[in-house]
């Protein structure tokens, strides 16, 4: 049956569906009166969808509010025991692997750190260690929450690099990212990380080949600036605005512009700008990239270039918290700057704020903000510099138009956007799984649905 508007009954279920658990999802507890003005659907719309999901055990009641002159109205919410869903971010320091419920609560999480060897630095990102590290981390979660799998919405992994589609995705409507069914025969997410050494990898195919979870699961693979993104438009300092830019700082810089409060950003090699011609080279091979200069690891060779003493056998985090502990030392410490390193990140800080004034031109966002193990350390120490810089090599229109702060989602923000890959897609079908999603004829509860009825979920 097809609707006038050239889309199915069935088209327009799933809409009303997704509207309904949006609203529900991010204004919280909300009566069935009200999701009829936040939606636009009419009472009986709203009356039919919220008896489906109350049933499928996706919706639950919670309480009641006072209407004036009536009876009590019950508010509704998203059942958080409904579903769960495995975010991974695989940064350039640690593989970090997360489980949350389906409000983003944290169940249980693992890291795996990588190990650095100056003599072979890519063997970190050795991509069959990677995906051991990822099947380790999602067993371990699930066991530490004893969380059957059959109940993962999903996998979201954040990466480093290029992620392009499979050959029989067509457009997914997310450039740089897949979303894939278990059902595909190709090689489906395939990250092209060059800067660690990855050309061409089938992380997809290698993952389901290799974890142990149920094939209707799905994986979501993007890359991590674009997941913090995500995660910090949703939840974090991005929340309300129309555009922003998201800037991820580690060993390496990534970033993402959004012009859609919902929609996912599109991922930037911001980090391989050009900032000085002929200069330094950078790990992509290229000379002068914004990277070779701001990045962690660039950050720290060039202290240790002019004089400056890393902390022998450190880790890049430990290294760059000792850094800048040597330049900005505690008031009433008594200690006199180190001018070795306060010199070389006074610099690195002009380098952002031109690379900032890049994107401020391009884009002209009303945000900027940043985050990353390394963005979130460095901005809490010079971030007021780099606004300055960033004024000064703009143009003055769009530089008095925009804000730059941190990110407010810590390091974790790869991970938790990560996550959100699958649950978007679980809403954008109108919270109906994969094997669900064609929704016959004969309607079907899903399987987990009794199981949350009969634990008293609503």
């Amino acid at each position: 049956m097809r609707a006038t508007s050239g889309r199915t009954v069935r088209d327009l279920r799933r809409e009303n569906r997704t509207a309904v658990l949006r609203r529900l999802y991010f204004d919280g507890p909300t009566s069935r009166l009200a999701l009829g003005p936040a939606t636009g659907l009419s009472s009986g719309s709203v009356s039919n969808v919220v008896g489906e999901l109350v049933a499928e055990g996706l919706v639950e009641e919670a309480g009641s509010v006072d209407s004036a002159g009536g009876r009590p109205r019950t508010l509704l919410r998203i059942s958080p025991s409904s579903g769960c869903m495995i975010g991974v971010d695989v940064g350039e320091t640690r593989v970090r692997v997360e489980l949350f419920d389906l409000t983003l609560t944290e169940l249980a999480r693992t890291e795996r750190a990588l190990a650095v060897d100056s003599r072979a630095p890519h063997d970190r990102y050795e991509v069959g260690l990677i995906v051991g590290h990822i099947r380790e981390g999602i067993a371990e979660v699930l066991r530490t929450a004893q969380m059957p799998a059959e109940r993962l919405l999903g996998v979201g992994v954040g990466v480093p690099g290029i992620v392009t589609p499979g050959p029989e995705d067509g457009d997914t409507g997310r450039t740089g990212g897949a979303d894939r069914s278990a059902a595909g025969s190709d090689d489906g997410a395939v990250v092209h990380g060059q800067t660690i050494g990855w050309d061409a990898v089938p992380l997809e195919r290698m993952l389901r080949e290799t974890v142990d979870l149920p094939a209707s699961v799905p994986y979501r693979i993007d890359n991590g600036a674009r997941t913090l993104g995500q995660a910090e438009l949703w939840f974090g300092a991005g929340r309300g605005a129309h555009s922003a830019v998201f800037v991820l700082v580690g060993s390496g810089i990534g970033a993402c512009v959004a012009s859609d409060p919902m929609g996912p950003g599109r991922a930037l090699e911001w980090g391989h700008l050009t900032v000085r011609v002929r200069g330094r080279r950078c790990r992509c091979g290229a000379l002068g990239c914004l990277e070779a200069y701001a990045g962690a690891e660039a950050l720290l060779e060039r202290w240790q270039e002019a004089g400056g003493r890393p902390p022998a056998g450190a880790d890049e985090e430990t290294a760059l918290a000792a850094m800048l502990a040597a330049a900005y030392p505690a008031d009433g410490s008594g200690t006199t700057p180190d001018p070795t390193a306060l010199g070389v990140l006074e610099e690195t800080a002009e380098y952002f704020g031109a690379g900032f004034a890049d994107l401020i031109n391009l884009f002209q966002p009303e945000r900027i903000l940043v985050g990353g193990w390394a963005g979130l350390q460095l901005g809490n120490r010079f971030l007021d510099t780099v606004r300055g810089h960033a004024r000064d090599y703009a143009l003055r229109y769009p530089a008095a138009r925009v804000t730059i702060g941190l990110g407010t989602l810590g390091p974790e923000a790869v991970t938790i956007g990560a996550a959100i890959l699958p649950l978007a897609d679980f809403f954008a079908r109108g919270g109906r799984r994969l094997e669900t999603a064609a929704e016959p004829a004969q309607e079907q509860q899903p399987a987990w649905a009794t199981t949350v009825r009969d634990r008293g979920a609503h």
